[in-house]
């Protein structure tokens, strides 16, 4: 396989994965700087050089030297490599959570932009960074980016006497970061899908294979189309008109972005788990009887609540637990702040990841939480790994995994 960097030059175009929309909101930033307070890398890192207008800034003079009208008539200058390694760490530093996006005062879509430059870059062969790279190979071996043997993606967690049919108008997809590393997440979603009473399908484990959401998070999209079709032809198969996930990142790919590489409308609808499980308890199917007298928070995902609009959903779902008295972070909802977790960044730039972590855990703490709750697998599995060596502690917990414990499920 020819290498990017031998059939490509620096001067060669850099707007031709861009939408036309994309490329108004590059020329339209001001470089206003609303959106510093908000970057959770600029919390952590204090690094104006790797800030959301610094990145547009320097992208836009990509675009100027190579694309502009007098480029196409005296000629587009050779951008200089380092330029562009120095913009390639910068953009693969980003958790892509979308809170810059969400201040903008001109509306640009971020959470969508950055993983487009990030294709561009990888196209051009100067990303993606570290471990990023290695998850194409073991998506195609395993199924999975942890390169995980796919005959364990269910069996360390999934719960004895849960029945799975063959066929079902409902399934779930359990993902691979729930499967591989938030065991409790993933098993309190199958203990509460079956407390509803309707019966639901799965794959078998050797074809529930990854989303796609790491690769086109990385800009590394040759291999989307096929996993796409094969999973959505496999719950096809199984006459599925609604599948269910916990996963932010998954429920986000599955809703917005496999049509397009299916190419054409899915066969089924695709739905968040707390959605239906707030259906659930809203048509008496679920009801929880014991009281649970504490302190909670809850911590919005930012592919769940700026990715998907998601937002009161889990919070009717924990508003159903008699005693709780449910608090709020400074910045919940559309304004979440990043855990840390995003952008695939984690396997990176881990020291940024920790400290992300840790904000939400302090934070937690001095509003005097008894318990944290997440519902997004990398969140769990990072947030846990931000408190090791921490000297601030708190409870973390799954939301369906709290419910499926008050259910007496778990």
């Amino acid at each position: 396989m020819i290498s990017p960097t031998c059939c490509m030059k620096n001067s060669d175009s850099f707007t031709k994965g861009l939408t036309p929309s994309q490329r108004i909101e590059i020329d339209a930033c001001t470089q206003c700087g609303e959106c510093l307070e908000c970057c959770p890398v600029q919390q952590v890192t204090k690094n104006p050089d790797i800030s959301p207008p610094e990145k547009i800034r320097m992208f836009r003079e990509f675009i100027t030297a190579t694309d502009s009208l007098k480029a196409k008539f005296l000629g587009a200058k050779e951008i200089d490599r380092k330029l562009l390694e120095d913009f390639t760490r910068a953009i693969f530093e980003c958790t892509t959570c979308g809170a810059c996006g969400q201040n903008c005062t001109v509306g640009i879509n971020t959470q969508r932009l950055w993983p487009m430059l990030r294709k561009e870059m990888v196209r051009r062969g100067l990303g993606p960074l570290g471990p990023q790279k290695d998850m194409p190979e073991a998506i195609g071996k395993t199924g999975n980016p942890y390169g995980k043997p796919a005959e364990e993606r269910y069996s360390p967690w999934f719960p004895e006497g849960v029945q799975v049919v063959e066929k079902a108008p409902v399934a779930y997809y359990a993902g691979c970061t729930g499967a591989y590393e938030a065991h409790p997440m993933v098993k309190g979603d199958v203990l509460v899908l079956q407390a509803i009473g309707e019966p639901f399908t799965m794959l078998p484990p050797e074809e529930e294979v990854c989303c796609g959401f790491p690769l086109f998070i990385t800009g590394q999209h040759d291999m989307l189309e096929g996993l796409v079709k094969r999973l959505v032809e496999g719950y096809q198969a199984r006459d599925v008109k609604t599948l269910v996930c916990s996963c932010p990142c998954c429920v986000n790919i599955m809703a917005r972005d496999w049509p397009l590489y299916y190419g054409k409308e899915l066969p089924f609808r695709i739905r968040h788990i707390t959605q239906v499980v707030a259906g659930a308890f809203a048509a008496g199917r679920l009801k929880i009887e014991r009281e649970l007298r504490e302190r909670i928070i809850y911590h919005d995902p930012c592919y769940l609540s700026r990715g998907v609009g998601i937002m009161e959903e889990p919070r009717d779902v924990l508003k159903n637990i008699p005693g709780i008295e449910l608090l709020e972070f400074d910045h919940n909802r559309l304004d979440s702040r990043c855990c840390g977790a995003g952008g695939a960044a984690r396997k990176v730039y881990h020291e940024n990841a920790v400290a992300m972590g840790r904000l939400t855990i302090d934070e937690a703490v001095r509003k005097k939480a008894d318990k944290l709750i997440l519902s997004c697998p990398a969140c769990y599995a990072k947030v846990h790994e931000a408190m090791q060596d921490h000297e601030t502690k708190i409870p973390i917990v799954d939301i369906m995994e709290l419910i499926a414990g008050l259910l007496g499920k778990g």
